[in-house]
């Protein structure tokens, strides 16, 4: 039987809140999971059952994360099966006087392409982000965090 969670509205010191944020940023959980693992590890005397907790939570993230790293790995393998069969079916084939010099156009803009896959690699940003950002401002136009 799964537990519900119960909501406790604490106030903190506004440095230790900044504090708190951050942390729940870099390790890339939400506060309310870094406030409680906070008080489990206060509240329980055993060092080991204190790090089996911490453990656990920490499974329960990573766990999460594969499941977004498995959903962003679906959503890749349905676009591009999706391009690849759209491509084959409305793409002719080419004469073949004209292959030569569309071989060598496609090199071209191949490299252009990893060029420019380099360059977005490099600063760090993704396909799926940016998706993820145009979806959320669409439903927010107004450009503010609802939450």
């Amino acid at each position: 039987m799964h537990k519900r969670s119960r909501r406790l509205n604490v106030y903190f010191d506004p440095d230790i809140h900044k504090q708190l944020e951050a942390r729940a940023v870099r390790r890339d959980i939400s506060k309310s999971a870094l406030v409680e693992t906070a008080v489990l590890s206060f509240l329980t005397d055993d060092a080991t059952e204190r790090q089996e907790a911490a453990t656990s939570r920490r499974l329960d993230r990573l766990s999460r994360q594969m499941a977004g790293l498995e959903e962003d790995l679906s959503i890749l393998a349905e676009t591009v099966s999706l391009f690849v069969r759209f491509w084959l079916t409305s793409t002719p084939p080419l004469p073949e006087d004209a292959r030569a010099s569309a071989r060598a156009m496609g090199l071209e803009r191949f490299e252009g392409f990893l060029t420019a896959l380099e360059r977005r690699l490099a600063t760090g940003d993704r396909f799926l982000r940016d998706r993820q950002r145009d979806v959320a401002a669409r439903q927010d136009p107004s450009g503010t965090d609802p939450a």
